[in-house]
Formats: structure tokens, C-alpha cells, sequence
């Protein structure tokens, strides 16, 4: 390599446990073959206004033993480098400033779609390369391969809701936990099938918009289930996601709502759980059960947390793959695992064409990956309307059997 090749690597997006294994295999890997490394803070926020100071030279004693930790040494931003056009130029310009000819962004969809137009925008002269990270699990990796980072937070969530199963059990009541997940319900469900929480409820459950009512009664639907068997407690784990989904009316509306520089709704914005809660408590309240609903919000608890032994692999391999391919000539790519081995996806493969957008990998509702989930959850089903479970049902939601039809079976079919 030229004494002169300088590697930047920057994060963007949310946290998520083991992005310093990515910077810390990256600069030793790329110390090794002759190049400087610059560390670059808070993501594109500050080459997207043209300002090269807050940036650090890294060297390998810096980063050896960082691999372990949470969060990220460099921080993060949701700057989006190509909301403009001068933006863009400011990016393009400064990186050239800093003397950077090869580009590692870690990051979700949002940072991947950045650095694409950044790569576009600097027309061959740098290298570009993304490192999958999000713990919602939603970019397209070959061999349905997690993004880095799902895993701890699936482990860590878990546990949560272990602590809150057994809450709920010792105080016989009932929680509504709320998972991060913007487009993609993977998290809420392996956190519930990891855990054995009551149930999940997930956007990929619905083709359409859906009314509040039927997440309402699907969860009133497992509360009744659970004491028709001698249960007055649960936890139901729902992905935040479903902000999006829900008809606007019920959310105030959608259109008010504050988005991030990508045009993202912030859902931390949105108090889904205590809408739910709402609708929830009124209902059961006006059915005569008496049932104290509880939200719990998980997903801060679980973006920096300390990686599992998995991710701090997974992503030294990843950071290692992504140089390797930059220093042999490669650009415009998102360095996956496939098979043990790295492997480029290009960025415009990833692009859906109709959105201009990184594609979201969802939750499959086909698979048995999802059926072992739905399978083991506790809510209405087709067979809970035929005699004799329809009778027992029905009386433990103090409703007579054809009153109990047709108020649940749309929460059925609409599922």
C-alpha cells in the first residue's frame, strides 16, 4: 500500500453492541498493511458541515483491547450526508481534506444509503465499504445472516422479560413490552420466543393498515385465554414498529409526529405502549375484568450493552473483511459473512427501486421460524371458536358465546 492511503471509519444510526470489535479489527488490520487511520466522530454529522477537527488518529494500542466494550469509542449520529446537496459536497470535500482514501461506515440502512451517495458523489476517488449494524435485524444479508448486534440485544431483552414474566406472575398482572424494531418485528419475536413471553405482536402479522382495535383485542384475546386456564398474568412483547402500521387517526396523527434526518418517525416519540394501554384497560374495564396493564419500554437498555462472545466474532471478521476488500480495490459495498467467509453485497443491489431506499429484511410470517413462535404464544385461535372451547372462553370474558364471536374472530381472520 502507498504510505499515503488513510483509512476513515465512522458510525451512524442507533448503537448497537459490537461495533468497537468492527473499529478495533479494522484499524489494527489496516495499521498492518501501512495505512493511517482516522477515527471520525458522531458519524457524518460533522463532515456533513464541512468541519475536519473532531476526528482522532488511531493506533493499534488504542484499540486492542476495546473489543469487549458497548457503545462506540467514535459515538454516533443520524446525520444524513445527502439531505442536500451542499451537505454532500462538505462530506465529499472535507473526507478529501483528511487525506481519507478509503471509507468504513458502520451502520444501519439509513448510514448505508449515505454512504452510497457519498461514494457516488466522489466519483472513484474513494473507497467505500459499510459494516451491517442494527439490533432490529432488517438489512438483506446473504443466508439470512443476523446484522451484528441482534444477538446481545435478543440476549439482553430476553432476560428483561424474563424479570418482568415473573413480575407479572408474583403481582398477577399483566405487561406490555415494547421493543425496538422500526420496520421489522425480529426483535420482539426472538426476544418472545427466547423468553416464552405470552405472545408477540409484529407489523409482518398485518398485510395492511391496521385498526388499534385489533391489536387491542388480539392482546384482550390472550388475557382472556390466560384465565379461561386459571391465569390472571402475561407479558406481551410488541414491536414499536407497529406505530407505522396502525391507522393515524388513532395515533393523533402520523403527519405531526418529529422525523430524523432520514424522514424516519422518531417512534421514541410515539408512546405506543400507552396507547395500547389505553385501549386496552378501557376495554377490558367496560368487560368487567379486572386486570392491572402495565408498559414497559425495552430498547435503550439494550443498544450499548457489553457484546456476547458472538458479536465481538462476528464483528472482528467483519471489520478485517471490510479492509481487505477496500485495500484490494474494492467500493461501493456492504461487507457480509457468507458461509464464514466476507462477502461483498454492492449497495445498489441492496437499493429497492421503488423507494430509492437500502432494502428492509422483515419477518418471513411463512416460515417455521415464525410458526414455532406463533405456535407457542398464547392467543386465539380459528379452534377457540368451536364448541367446547368457545363456551369457556366466553364466559371468562363475561360475554355471552355469540357476543364472543363477533367481537374476536375479525382479530382472527385479520391476522
Amino acid at each position: 500500500m502507498s504510505d499515503r492511503a488513510t483509512l476513515g471509519i465512522l458510525v451512524g444510526g442507533g448503537p448497537a453492541p459490537g461495533i468497537n470489535g468492527v473499529i478495533a479489527s479494522a484499524t489494527i488490520e489496516a495499521i498492518n498493511e501501512g495505512c493511517r487511520v482516522i477515527g471520525i466522530y458522531d458519524g457524518f454529522k460533522w463532515l456533513a458541515r464541512g468541519d475536519s477537527t473532531l476526528t482522532q488518529e488511531l493506533r493499534i494500542e488504542d484499540v486492542s483491547r476495546i473489543h469487549w466494550l458497548g457503545g462506540s469509542i467514535l459515538r454516533t449520529s443520524r446525520t444524513n450526508p445527502a439531505k442536500d446537496q451542499t451537505s454532500l459536497d462538505n462530506a465529499v470535500r472535507t473526507l478529501r481534506t483528511l487525506g481519507v482514501t478509503h471509507l468504513l461506515c458502520i451502520g444501519g440502512d439509513d448510514t448505508t444509503f449515505g454512504a452510497a451517495k457519498i461514494a457516488e458523489a466522489a466519483g472513484g476517488a474513494l473507497k467505500v465499504a459499510t459494516v451491517p449494524k442494527t439490533i432490529d435485524n432488517d438489512l438483506p444479508l446473504p443466508d439470512n445472516m443476523p446484522t451484528f448486534g441482534f444477538e446481545t440485544a435478543r440476549a439482553v431483552g430476553s432476560n428483561i422479560v424474563e424479570s418482568l414474566m415473573e413480575d407479572a406472575r408474583t403481582t398477577q398482572r399483566w405487561y406490555l413490552a415494547v421493543t425496538m424494531g422500526r420496520k421489522s418485528g425480529a426483535l420482539a419475536l426472538g426476544i418472545a420466543k427466547a423468553s416464552g413471553a405470552t405472545l408477540a405482536v409484529i407489523p409482518e402479522e398485518f398485510s395492511h393498515q391496521v385498526p388499534l382495535e385489533i391489536v387491542r383485542d388480539t392482546i384482550i384475546g390472550s388475557i382472556i385465554k390466560r384465565r379461561a386456564s386459571g391465569h390472571d398474568h402475561g407479558v406481551a412483547v410488541i414491536a414499536e414498529g407497529l406505530a407505522e402500521q396502525l391507522d393515524p387517526t388513532h395515533l393523533g396523527t402520523l403527519k405531526n409526529v418529529a422525523r430524523d434526518a432520514y424522514g424516519n418517525v422518531r417512534l421514541a416519540d410515539i408512546d405506543l405502549g400507552d396507547i395500547i394501554k389505553q385501549s386496552v384497560s378501557g376495554s377490558i374495564k367496560e368487560m368487567g375484568l379486572d386486570t392491572t396493564i402495565v408498559v414497559k419500554d425495552i430498547g435503550y437498555e439494550l443498544r450499548c450493552a457489553k457484546p456476547l462472545a458472538f458479536d465481538v466474532e462476528y464483528t472482528r471478521t467483519l471489520g478485517y473483511g471490510a479492509v481487505r476488500y477496500l485495500l484490494s480495490g474494492g467500493s461501493g459495498a456492504m461487507v457480509a459473512l457468507r458461509g464464514g467467509r466476507v462477502t461483498p453485497v454492492t449497495l445498489s443491489e441492496m437499493m429497492d427501486p421503488s423507494t430509492g431506499r437500502i432494502q428492509v429484511r422483515r419477518v418471513d410470517t411463512r416460515t417455521e421460524a415464525y410458526e414455532v413462535g406463533r405456535k407457542y404464544m398464547i392467543r386465539l385461535e380459528s379452534s377457540d371458536f368451536e364448541a367446547p372451547k368457545v363456551s369457556a372462553l366466553a364466559s371468562a370474558a363475561h360475554l355471552d358465546t355469540g357476543a364472543f364471536k363477533q367481537r374476536f374472530e375479525p382479530v382472527v381472520n385479520r391476522i
